[in-house]
């Protein structure tokens, strides 16, 4: 997950061998150690709109963003693979496993991406991170588009290892609000009404931030619990907001709640047709959680919420801006 410069605050605030080797929050000048905090907040205000925005991200080498590439890319060629395998396989409660096995993919990407990227491989979590202010918002508009690009791949490769038939009948293991099914009359469409899915899009998202991300938003949590901790309890409260999303609809053609818009685009480019009906609830229904969690945020009392000084913090963007 996102912290200082895309990655973790667990990794920032711990102390390496000596007291005197400790790794300092990201500013475009280094602070003091003596400063005060309204020092630092006016240090922080004072940076312009192109240093707030991180436009120098977009001219840079960083190949960080390659991490969010590939490790999207693996995530959506693992996760497609297992929807299908839970699906075809003749199991009681096939989402229940799915839930389970996703959990532990998505905490073991997590890891596998932090040191290079600060392990986003999701477009939810770079934009509330640009949000928040842990990163710019250029840098998470490359991590988005190194996401959906890796998606794209992770299809791909799905594409090119499942027969055709397998492709067609679990939709390349995307995700779907409706399919179209034989019926005594003919085909019939069956799913998920758009405004539940939209809602359900809305509330797991807020939940999943809410419930695991903001640890790692927290540097106090984040050094408390640790990195695999942290990490394994996203996954599993990923693990069940799909459970959860999956049992209370109950409707065949709907696959849950993406609460990824980069895993649902990226099935959606390869395998196309239906998969784009009402394909923007996957982006839409995020984004406004994002904001949503944003808005919480910023109502949080200062003595709860244990934070570094976020140079990007979208509300001092506005700031300078007008």
């Amino acid at each position: 997950m996102a912290g200082d410069n895309g990655h973790v605050h667990g990794e920032y605030d711990e102390e390496n061998l000596s007291s005197a080797n400790k790794i300092q929050p990201v500013f475009s000048t280094p602070m003091p150690e003596h400063w005060t905090d309204e020092q630092k907040r006016k240090k922080k205000t004072s940076l312009t709109l192109s240093e707030l925005l991180g436009l120098e991200d977009f001219l840079s080498l960083d190949v960080s963003s390659v991490g969010e590439l590939i490790g999207t890319a693996v995530l959506v060629f693992m996760l497609d693979t297992i929807v299908i395998s839970t699906n075809e396989t003749d199991i009681k409660m096939p989402n229940l496993v799915l839930s389970i096995l996703a959990a532990i993919i998505i905490a073991i990407l997590l890891l596998a991406v932090h040191p290079i990227s600060g392990g986003h491989i999701n477009p939810v979590i770079s934009f509330s991170a640009a949000l928040v202010g842990l990163i710019s918002m250029s840098k998470a508009v490359i991590y988005i588009i190194a996401q959906c690009l890796g998606a794209a791949l992770g299809a791909l490769a799905l594409k090119a290892v499942v027969s055709s038939t397998i492709e067609q009948t679990f939709s390349l293991g995307g995700c779907t609000l409706t399919v179209i099914a034989p019926g005594p009359n003919g085909p019939v469409t069956i799913g998920l009404e758009t405004a539940q899915a939209f809602w359900l899009e809305i509330i797991c998202t807020f939940v999943l931030l809410f419930a695991s991300v903001w640890m790692a938003y927290d540097h106090r949590q984040a050094k408390a619990l640790g990195r695999v901790l942290v990490f394994s309890i996203v996954g599993v409260v990923l693990g069940l907001l799909v459970f959860i999303s999956t049992t209370v609809t109950a409707k065949k053609g709907y696959a849950g709640a993406g609460m990824n818009p980069a895993r649902c685009f990226g099935a959606a480019v390869v395998r196309g047709g239906h998969l784009w009906n009402g394909h923007w609830i996957f982006w839409v229904g995020p984004a406004i959680a994002c904001v949503a969690f944003y808005l919480y945020t910023k109502i949080i009392p200062r003595q709860h919420h244990q934070t570094k000084f976020y140079d990007h913090d979208f509300f001092n963007v506005v700031k300078a801006t007008f």
